[in-house]
């Protein structure tokens, strides 16, 4: 390995994994409550699952292949397999000992997971009958011999394999009882307001598997699950890329075998049986003293206990729009509104759509789907539009990880009403976020966007943090009809007034930027930036931010996720930090602040958020957006109160050290502070419309670590703290 590259880079899998032990801690905090660390507890493995579909399985594959290239931070494919083997094992064992204690404290809350062998008789009445009425109809349990071969089983499979001796015959012989998707993991045999109790169906199945076998002997019998090679290669010759898609996700369904997971007590020669008729190789065999297949644990979540889960919260509908009797477009004309999700409404998206697609005067829509949940009203919307005559452009990303079904039923539909569905470029993704209305207003048009951080998605804005901005600034609107153009003509455009894509720009434009500041910072001023994202992994960028801070620019970097920079190694970057958030909701915005000549915050500011993170295929292989913010109270907004709320953060902060160790924050005051809890109280500022001019200012301090200057750190918020509305309560806007 390079020394120079391993001091300079931390590797990307490595922190992406110390990411999810950050998540996996907040199942241990007890700060949160019970169920909800439960949650987080099923997220860790979730997020396991994933990276071994992906991430293992291209190391994995690079190793089949003989490669043995370093990363940037000087690993080759094997050396960083022999890493992530270890880190999991860790985390893997972590898990299973958060489970025995939250178990424990469920206990203590009336909630029993119960072995069949503990059962009391009326206990063992009702799972008789739940095991004959509701799984064994759905139950197929399969020998295998050589009449019989080892069957299929799909990715994130879960079953139970047995060695079985038939009676009056000396061989073993093995079996399976795969179990179905409709079974749950977790049987009730009682669900109630104040108790419940569940049985695993592995035991279960254990217990009446000598009924399911009954000319056979059960002499072992342990639960297995298997992650399988998720990621997909697609043909850039491909005629149609509808049907090359459908091809590959059936050849996913079918990919090799990455990880086998089996618990410690499972017998050596059921393993062995496992390991070959999977084909797997050995170090993909993950035993575990607890839960096979974690991310089940969330079936256990229930709303029957409100005490053991975060207090309700009503997101917020935007005042202004109501002061315009719910007219969106005639809000938005009047003035830009940015909208925070989750704490204002995905609504405001929705009826934003709703209103163009039956707007008689709207001739075209055109939107970007990258996800989009089941039942979409987005989609419906743009469906509605298109059978009501009006021209619909949706560009639909076929390449989104596993919403690709989803995403080609949607294209289906809409294209049966009538819209215009294009796939963007086989090449790259399209990533951003984007929605274009043409209104007919008098003798000319009048464009209306919307630009975003995250997806069409109504459910993902419950939990995701993003920011939407709704505008009718015409430069804007000009950009983004370049912006579809691009897409749908491969015509690259020539001249964008105020947005910046990627690949084209980009990272151009971030250079440019940052480049400022260090010209600012070499002259004698004060060079400032701060970023918020989800990753920060592409090396140019991270040299970039190294020479800003040799140069004397003060960089706070608040990245949830990966962070292949490393932080506070004097000479190289001693005036970066970082910092990740991980709560209550899932930080997702991109936003960019350049003190263009003086700390931040500052009124002359350069303000920016955007749908790509600073890795190498947001830069170079998605269409992506970086939007400036020029609005002056949706710069307040951004700058003075998300991107100090979340720099203030004690609460669900960890501080990245030049080791690559996080250390969870410590609150320096007598009270600690929670930028998701400041939200959930406090109205967004550009959403409030006529209340913002009579709101009393708060000051938020930033802690003398942060900031050189303290007094240039006191800035407005918005009005002081509310309580949050009840689930049944009017949003309070």
């Amino acid at each position: 390995m390079k020394e120079s590259s391993s001091k300079r880079y931390f590797n990307r899998e490595l922190s992406w994994l110390f990411f999810n032990t950050r998540v996996l801690a907040e199942a241990k905090n007890t700060k949160v409550p019970l169920m909800e660390r439960l949650r987080f507890l099923s997220i860790s493995a979730s997020n396991l699952d994933e990276f071994y579909m992906v991430r293992v399985a291209g190391l994995r594959t690079q190793v089949l292949a003989g490669m043995s290239a370093e990363s940037f931070d000087g690993y080759t494919p094997a050396r960083q397999l022999q890493k992530i083997t270890r880190r999991t094992g860790k985390i893997i064992k972590s898990q299973g000992n958060c489970w025995r204690g939250l178990k424990k404290e469920l206990e203590g809350e009336g909630i029993t997971v119960k072995t069949v062998a503990s059962l009391s008789p009326p206990e063992r009445a009702i799972l008789d009958h739940i095991y004959h009425a509701s799984i064994l109809p759905l139950l197929s349990p399969l020998a295998v011999d050589p009449a019989h071969p080892f069957p299929f089983i799909p990715n994130l499979g879960f079953g139970m394999a047995l060695s079985l001796k038939r009676k009056g015959e000396a061989d073993v012989m093995n079996a399976l009882i795969p179990v179905p998707v409709h079974v749950p993991r977790f049987i009730a045999l009682h669900e109630g307001k104040k108790s419940a109790s569940y049985v695993m169906i592995e035991d279960v199945l254990d217990h009446y598997a000598p009924s399911l076998f009954p000319d056979a002997e059960v002499l072992k019998c342990g639960e297995f699950r298997v992650t399988r090679d998720s990621d997909i290669a697609v043909d850039e010759e491909a005629e149609d890329l509808v049907q090359h898609f459908e091809f590959l996700l059936k050849k996913r369904r079918r990919g090799r075998a990455i990880r086998l997971e089996v618990h410690t007590d499972m017998a050596a020669s059921l393993k062995d049986f496992l390991v070959e008729s999977f084909e797997c190789w050995d170090e993909a065999v993950i035993e575990t003293d607890s839960i096979v297949g974690m991310v089940d644990l969330s079936q256990l979540i229930s709303a029957n206990y409100p005490a053991l889960l975060f207090p309700p919260f009503q997101a917020r509908f935007p005042e202004r729009i109501r002061e315009f009797d719910g007219d969106c477009l005639a809000a938005i004309a009047a003035k830009d509104i940015l909208v925070h999700h989750p704490y204002e409404e995905f609504d405001v998206v929705v009826q934003f759509l709703e209103q163009a697609a039956i707007d008689p005067n709207v001739v075209a829509i055109k939107q970007t789907l990258y996800r989009t949940s089941e039942d979409s009203p987005i989609v419906r919307a743009l469906i509605t539009a298109a059978e009501r005559g009006k021209t619909v452009t949706a560009l639909v990303e076929l390449k989104a990880r596993f919403d690709e079904e989803s995403n080609m039923r949607w294209a289906r539909d809409l294209e049966r009403a009538g819209a215009h569905v294009v796939y963007g470029f086989i090449d790259y993704k399209t990533h951003a976020k984007v929605s274009l209305v043409i209104r007919k207003e008098g003798q000319s048009y009048r464009s209306y966007t919307h630009l975003g951080t995250g997806n069409y998605h109504a459910l993902n804005a419950k939990i995701y943090t993003d920011l939407a901005l709704f505008t009718a600034d015409q430069a804007l609107g000009r950009d983004v009809g370049k912006l579809f153009n691009y897409v749908t003509s491969y015509s690259k455009p020539a001249a964008l007034e105020k947005l910046v894509i990627a690949p084209i720009d980009l990272r151009e434009r971030l250079f440019e930027l940052i480049d400022t500041e260090i010209q600012i910072s070499q002259s004698g001023g004060a060079g400032a930036i701060w970023v918020k994202l989800n990753a920060l992994v592409d090396i140019d960028m991270i040299e970039k931010l190294y020479e800003a801070s040799q140069a004397g620019v003060q960089i706070d970097l608040v990245v949830r996720g990966i962070c292949c920079l490393r932080p506070g190694v004097a000479g190289m970057s001693e005036n970066i930090r970082v910092k990740s958030i991980v709560g209550r909701f899932l930080e997702h915005s991109r936003i960019m602040c350049f003190g263009n000549g003086a700390a931040l915050p500052n009124k002359n500011a350069g303000i920016y958020f955007s749908s790509a993170d600073w890795m190498p295929r947001n830069l170079n292989r998605r269409i992506e957006t970086l939007i400036p913010v020029e609005a002056p109270t949706v710069r307040d907004q951004v700058m003075n109160q998300i991107m100090i709320a979340n720099l203030n953060d004690d609460t669900n902060s960890w501080d990245l050290q030049p080791s690559g160790k996080y250390i969870r924050v410590a609150p320096t005051g007598k009270k600690s502070f929670s930028a998701h809890a400041y939200f959930m109280q406090n109205p967004s500022l550009s959403g409030r419309g006529k209340a913002l001019k009579i709101a009393a200012p708060q000051e938020l301090d930033l802690p003398d670590v942060k900031r050189k200057s303290k007094t240039e750190a006191a800035k407005l918020m918005s009005a002081p703290p509310t309580a949050v509305a009840p689930p049944n309560a009017a949003p309070n806007g």
